[in-house]
C-alpha cells in the first residue's frame, strides 16, 4: 500500500492511498457524515489529476470512512455563515466543487464509487458522475436542497433531468431519499452489492478490473417504491407549474400522492419554482459542463436569498423544523423572481468551462467502461 501525498496532506479529512492497481480516496470526517470542505475538494482534484497520468494506477475507488455513509454533502453551517455575513467563500467553494464534478464525469480511468449509507448533495456530486456506481441495502441517496431554500447542484439537475419519465423532477422537488432499487431505476447507480461484501470487493479491485470483479458480487436489491408510483408521478409532474403539480397530486386519490403534495408544500416556495425551472432547463443543455454553469448561477443567487439562511437555521442550526419562508406561498413567487436566479453573474464571475485543465473526456456516468 502506498500513500498519495497531496497538498495539505497533514489534513486527514480525506485520505489517499494506492493498493495494487487502484487509487483509493477515503472521505474521512465520519462524525460529520464525511461532509465536504473546500480543502477536501481541492485535494481530491489534485490526486485525480496526478493519478490520471500515473500508469501504475488503473482505476479509482472512492468511499467514506465509518459505516453511516459516503458523504452527506457540503458544509452547510459554513454556507449559512457565509450567506448571513454576505461574503463569497461559498461561491469559491462551489466553483472548485463543480469543476471536480466535471472532472469525475470525464475521468479517463474507471471511477468506482461505493455509495453506501447516506449519499446526499455534494456526496452525489463525487459519486454519481462516476463510471461505476455501487449501492447497497443501506444506501439513501438524495438531493434535499429545496428543504433548506436551495436548489439542486453538483450536477444534480443534470442527473435528475435524465431520469426515466418525471421521476427526477419528483426527487428534485421533494428532496426524498431513495434506496438501492430506486437509485438504479433513476440512473443514479449501476450495481447493487450487499454492504457486507464491500471490503472484499475493494480488495479484489486492487488487482482486477471492475468488470471482472462485479459479477462475483453484484446482486438484485429489494424492490423499491418508484416503479409502482411512476404512473401518477409522470401524470402529476407533467403540469406546467409547481402549483398545478400539487393540485394534481392532491386529486390523485392515492395516499402516497397526497403525502407527496404535503412534502412539497413544506419546502421553500422560491426554491421549488427555481428547481422545477432548473431541471427542465437542464434537459435542454447538451453537456454536464453547461448544466454546472447554470447551477453555479442559481447557487450564487441563492446565497443572497433569505430562504437559504432561514432553511439552514431551521433544519441544521436551531433544528426547530419550522422555517419561515419568504415568500411563504407558491402563488407569491413571480416568474421574474425565478428568472433572476438564472441571470448572468457578471464579467469574471461565471463558472469557467468545468474541467478545462482536466484530461481528455473519459467514460462518464454509467457508461459501462470499467
Amino acid at each position: 500500500m502506498k500513500s498519495h501525498h497531496a497538498t495539505g496532506a497533514a489534513d486527514d479529512t480525506v485520505l489517499f492511498h494506492t493498493t495494487g492497481r487502484t487509487g483509493t480516496i477515503t472521505l474521512n470526517r465520519p462524525r460529520a457524515l464525511n461532509a465536504l470542505t473546500h480543502p477536501m475538494v481541492l485535494r481530491i482534484e489534485e490526486a485525480l489529476l496526478a493519478w490520471a497520468s500515473d500508469p501504475a494506477v488503473e482505476r479509482i475507488l472512492i468511499r467514506g470512512a465509518g459505516d453511516r455513509g459516503l458523504c452527506a454533502g457540503g458544509d452547510i453551517r459554513a454556507i449559512h455563515d457565509d450567506a448571513k455575513a454576505g461574503t463569497s467563500a461559498s461561491a469559491a467553494f462551489w466553483r472548485d466543487e463543480y469543476r471536480l464534478n466535471a472532472l469525475i464525469a470525464r475521468y479517463p480511468k474507471p471511477y468506482v464509487a461505493l455509495m453506501d449509507g447516506i449519499v446526499m448533495g455534494g456526496g452525489v456530486g463525487v459519486s454519481a458522475h462516476g463510471s461505476v456506481r455501487i449501492v447497497t441495502e443501506r444506501s439513501r441517496i438524495a438531493m434535499p436542497e429545496t428543504g433548506i431554500g436551495f436548489v439542486p447542484d453538483v450536477g444534480g439537475t443534470h442527473l435528475l433531468g435524465r431520469a426515466p419519465g418525471l421521476l427526477g423532477t419528483h426527487l428534485a422537488l421533494t428532496g426524498s431519499a431513495v434506496g438501492a432499487a430506486d437509485a438504479l431505476l433513476c440512473g443514479l447507480a449501476d450495481h447493487f452489492v450487499p454492504a457486507a461484501l464491500l471490503p472484499e470487493l475493494a480488495d479484489a479491485l486492487a488487482e482486477e478490473p471492475a468488470h471482472e470483479v462485479l459479477p462475483r458480487y453484484a446482486a438484485t436489491p429489494a424492490p423499491g417504491e418508484l416503479a409502482a408510483r411512476r404512473p401518477w408521478i409522470d401524470r402529476c409532474y407533467a403540469a406546467d407549474t409547481v402549483e398545478e403539480i400539487v393540485e394534481r397530486l392532491l386529486a390523485e386519490g392515492d395516499p402516497a400522492a397526497k403525502e407527496t403534495a404535503e412534502t412539497i408544500l413544506a419546502k421553500s416556495p422560491t426554491a421549488l419554482k427555481v428547481t422545477l425551472a432548473a431541471v427542465r432547463r437542464a434537459r435542454t443543455l447538451a453537456t454536464l459542463e453547461e448544466v454546472l454553469a447554470q447551477e453555479y448561477r442559481t447557487s450564487c443567487h441563492a446565497l443572497r436569498s433569505p430562504d437559504l439562511v432561514e432553511g439552514i437555521r431551521a433544519q441544521v442550526i436551531d433544528k426547530d423544523r419550522t422555517p419561515r419562508w419568504s415568500p411563504s406561498d407558491l402563488r407569491e413567487v413571480s416568474d421574474e423572481a425565478v428568472a433572476a436566479f438564472f441571470a448572468p453573474l457578471g464579467p469574471g464571475r461565471e463558472l469557467r468551462p468545468a474541467g478545462a485543465s482536466a484530461p481528455d473526456s473519459g467514460p462518464g456516468p454509467g457508461s459501462g467502461q470499467r
